[in-house]
């Protein structure tokens, strides 16, 4: 009897087997749309589906498991430790060129030249010009299209079997497309996107984990290690940039064309490189590459260049273990490391304090360095920086300097750790106190509108259209009035003459006198009106009439407390703390009297315009990025149809409106459990009343 066909039994098995060659097929297929081509090709959720029906039938069917199967990404049993790998082809280094101009382009050219004999007016070398990824240099071996190994270089002649982590990599493919050669080892590198490392630092973090320093240590460090379940959690990315032993295969006459042969297999080969002519060609390629360095998704140092012609790499051959037809050319370095003498803090336009390294000064990204930002209290936290340590500090392209990580080996001693609120309790600037909201990163000064860090901002915010609405009142014309010291609190607009703005750099009389007409007509406005133009820190324009709608005049609203600020609909703990730390600022206070003895008037306990309509009552809270609305255009959507947009979410909060990148306030508000709005349902919601 045949156990095959046993009551049916075979039939069964061979259509498991069908389905499951079927479902391979189709999950690779879509990988490669995904991981490779960035181009998805279906849902995540049918993704998961087909996933699932086929671990389902590899379990039912254990036979059928193969090497090559998507299910075995997800990583394995820990591993006691790597087993050693030696390479059949070497994994050799290529030479730097340390000349980071044009010259050293030039000066590689002539090398090769030399080398080939040529002269001058042969013509010019063939290049492969492509790009020096920062990652983890990796050797797959592929045996009739299937993955079967994979190795780190180490020495170059001995590297450590890596395999099980690297299956985890859905980026490589476990097997090739098309008719693959008996015998393939890919060369290439492993890297993380810099949006994946931000990510894999905020999940290390929020897990209180170790947190990475870099891209390329995240990399290296997800696949030498022996867990493959860790490696199957990391965001890892490849790129092929050549070959190691290959068998049965007929190799294309230039490097050029084997790139483009590795991407005719699926596996991934960056867009960014070019077949060019000569030093000339390859210093425009440098030059090119540099130029966009900053906007790749991904890190590197530098760029290669090799002879393009297998046959003339033959022939230049190998001088110490290094190529003679390959070179790196490298960019200035971005990441050094000195001494942190001090920190200290600037003042932004907003009133945010931003900690600041004081520095040894260091060369890093071509320029002299002495300063670097350390962002806010909450980095330095998670990064453990101290003054007195040596840290390293990274300068990419025009981006300003900061500090990534100290270099914890070189620490002396346990340094007290900064704590910002303790070193600067009031502003370095204008000395109102500085305070740090709840759930807030940043510490501001509660000086808005007196802090000259601050006046430009409370200036333009304070005449804007929806504020005091002083016309002319623009960007420009504030930088001359502040540069000049002519203006420095909104009070001083009042006393502007004639002469003083007509002298200014394109203003003449008759803007001047437009000018003036425009802040005399600002004179006369709306409670709800001078409470936003103040510029109160999570006080919008709804904000600002409901206060003015419940207070009915300016001197309640300024003695109220937070318990006091909170009956107000719409004003939850944040938002009231923010306005009492406004009104107890002696220098905000003193400026309100000014702006009242300057003739600002509004009638006392007037109607504030209130705004009927089928959402009136309702308060949304916005947050992220939504696909089509502008944060604005959303906000008059919502007030036209009479309901109110706060800054922050509290339990008075009835609608949580989330776009992408959405932070604290989506968190919050699932917390509270309050309902969450994509722009659809927004829409929606919109379109009902």
């Amino acid at each position: 009897m045949d156990p095959l066909n046993d009551n049916g039994h075979g039939d069964a098995a061979a259509e498991a087997a069908a389905r499951a060659a079927a479902l391979r097929a189709e999950i690779a297929r879509h990988d490669h749309a995904y991981y490779v081509l960035d181009a998805p090709t279906l849902p995540d959720a049918e993704y998961d589906r087909l996933f699932r029906e086929l671990q389902a039938i590899e379990k039912a069917h254990p036979a059928l498991r193969s090497a090559d199967s998507p299910t075995q990404r997800v990583g394995g049993k820990p591993l006691a430790q790597f087993a050693a790998v030696r390479h059949r082809v070497p994994m050799l280094s290529i030479s730097t060129e340390t000349d980071t101009e044009a010259s050293g382009a030039f000066a590689f050219d002539a090398r090769v030249r030399r080398a080939l004999g040529l002269k001058e007016e042969d013509a010019a070398v063939a290049y492969a010009a492509e790009l020096k990824f920062d990652g983890l240099a990796i050797s797959l071996r592929y045996e009739d299209g299937v993955l079967v190994q994979a190795a780190t270089r180490g020495d170059g002649e001995t590297g450590e079997d890596v395999t099980a982590n690297v299956r985890t990599v859905k980026a490589i493919p476990l097997r090739l497309r098309g008719e693959a050669p008996p015998v393939l080892e890919v060369r290439g590198e492993i890297y993380l996107r810099r949006d994946d490392f931000e990510r894999l630092n905020a999940r290390q973090a929020e897990a209180g984990e170790k947190i990475f320093v870099n891209p390329r240590n995240a990399a290296a460090g997800s696949i030498r290690q022996l867990d493959p379940g860790i490696a199957a959690r990391r965001p890892l990315s490849f790129f092929a940039y050549g070959l190691g032993d290959v068998a049965g295969w007929a190799l294309p006459a230039t490097h050029t064309e084997v790139l483009d042969a590795l991407a005719a297999f699926g596996l991934p080969v960056c867009e960014h490189r070019a077949q060019v002519r000569g030093a000339a060609g390859l210093a425009a390629f440098h030059e090119r590459i540099g130029a966009l360095r900053e906007t790749l998704p991904f890190d590197i140092d530098g760029v290669v260049y090799k002879v393009d012609a297998l046959d003339l790499q033959q022939r230049l051959g190998f001088v110490t273990r290094e190529p003679r037809w390959a070179v790196a050319h490298k960019y200035p370095a971005q990441e050094a490391v000195t001494l942190l003498r001090d920190i200290e803090v600037q003042v932004g336009r907003t009133g945010a304090l931003t900690p600041v390294a004081r520095l040894e000064p260091v060369f890093v990204g071509g320029v002299t360095v002495t300063n670097a930002t350390l962002h806010n209290q909450d980095e330095i936290d998670r990064k453990d920086v101290r003054i007195g340590d040596w840290v390293i500090v990274r300068r990419a392209g025009d981006v300003i300097p900061e500090v990534v990580a100290p270099v914890l080996e070189r620490r002396s001693g346990e340094p007290p750790r900064f704590v910002l609120l303790d070193k600067f309790p009031t502003c370095p600037v204008c000395g109102s106190h500085v305070v740090r909201g709840e759930d807030e990163a940043v510490a501001r000064c509660t000086g808005g509108l007196f802090c000259p860090a601050q006046r430009k901002q409370a200036l333009l915010h304070f005449a804007s259209r929806r504020a005091m609405d002083i016309e002319g009142l623009g960007d420009k014309l504030v930088d001359q009035l502040v540069d000049a010291a002519i203006v420095k609190t909104p009070v001083d607009l009042y006393r502007l003459g004639v002469l003083a703005l007509a002298n200014l750099e394109r203003m003449g009389e008759k803007s001047a006198q437009n000018l003036l007409m425009a802040i005399e007509k600002s004179r006369s406005t709306t409670l709800a009106r001078f409470i936003f133009a103040l510029g109160i820190r999570n006080v919008g324009e709804a904000t600002a009439r409901e206060l003015a709608r419940h207070f009915g005049n300016l001197d309640a609203l300024v003695a109220a407390d937070a318990d006091a600020l909170q009956q107000v609909p719409d004003v939850g703990p944040i938002v009231a703390q923010c306005i009492a730390e406004f009104f107890a600022e002696p220098h905000n206070r003193e400026v309100i009297e000014q702006l009242r003895a300057a003739g600002v008037h509004w009638a006392e306990g007037e109607p504030q315009g209130t705004v009927a309509g089928a959402l009136a009552g309702k308060t949304f809270v916005l947050t992220g990025t939504l696909p089509t609305l502008s944060r604005d255009e959303a906000k008059a959507l919502i007030e036209a149809q009479g309901g109110k947009v706060a800054g922050s979410v509290s339990k008075k909060t009835h609608y949580v409106v989330a776009g992408a990148e959405a932070g604290s306030k989506l968190e919050k508000a699932q917390a509270l459990g309050l309902a969450i709005l994509d722009e659809d349902g927004l829409r929606a919601l919109l379109n009902e009343t």
